[in-house]
């Protein structure tokens, strides 16, 4: 027992000095955490959507951020502390087109360790969803200002002549048309040809071609044989 004694005061002295620094160190930054006061602020928290199944689609806008209400330590309650949390809503379970309704709880945000989640508001988020679908539709031209007195533009020509589109089926049907940008004609008085981009008004739609929906304009310019 005395041999064991020693042995066990020897290891409990070696560099004794490092031991009891390490300990107060420990001791200090457990009461710099612990010591804090406990505070509860709202913040508005990012919302990330993720795991939507292949073939589906959002039918409108999704809510892009949440305020929830937490608790912690001062220190953990600051922007820097706070600037990477975020709210993670799975939609694997979307099967069907139509409404759903999803619950925000404390599983669902990624929190700083001694943050706790006490609500959100809203509570819920109701997402709109549909099958993703798509159609060719017409290109139709636009055009700004008039010709120089005296020309007429006898022909027009754009190629390709029908662009394809994809998003929600349910609006899919609404949208009949693809419209260039506005082609300025005061100053054509030749046969121009121009390279426009095209656009469909409903922001929920996108163009099934890449890279960009962009038309070849062709129009044949001539005159009329009266200037005035």
């Amino acid at each position: 027992m005395n041999r064991f004694a020693r042995f066990l005061s020897r290891r409990l002295t070696h560099n004794i000095g490092w031991k009891l620094a390490s300990l107060v160190l420990a001791v200090l930054l457990w009461l710099a955490v612990e010591g804090q006061p406990e505070l509860v602020t709202v913040q508005r928290i990012p919302i990330l959507y993720r795991g939507l199944p292949d073939g589906m689609i959002l039918g409108s806008e999704a809510p892009g951020e949440v305020k929830a209400e937490l608790r912690g330590p001062a220190g953990k309650l600051n922007q820097a502390s706070l600037s990477e949390v975020y709210v993670a809503v799975s939609l694997d379970r979307v099967a069907a087109p139509g409404q759903q309704t999803f619950t925000l709880s404390n599983d669902d945000f990624s929190l700083p360790q001694g943050v706790t989640f006490l609500r959100a508001v809203p509570s819920q988020v109701q997402l709109d969803f549909d099958r993703i679908g798509s159609r060719e539709v017409p290109v139709e031209l636009r055009f700004t200002g008039r010709l120089p007195p005296g020309y007429r533009i006898a022909r027009q020509e754009v190629s390709p002549e029908r662009l394809r589109i994809s998003g929600p089926e349910r609006r899919l049907n609404a949208v009949e048309k693809a419209e260039t940008d506005p082609i300025d004609l005061t100053s054509l008085v030749e046969t121009t040809q121009l390279a426009v981009n095209a656009f469909v008004p409903d922001p929920r739609m996108q163009f099934a071609t890449p890279p960009e929906p962009v038309v070849t304009v062709r129009l044949f310019v001539e005159k009329t044989g009266n200037s005035r």
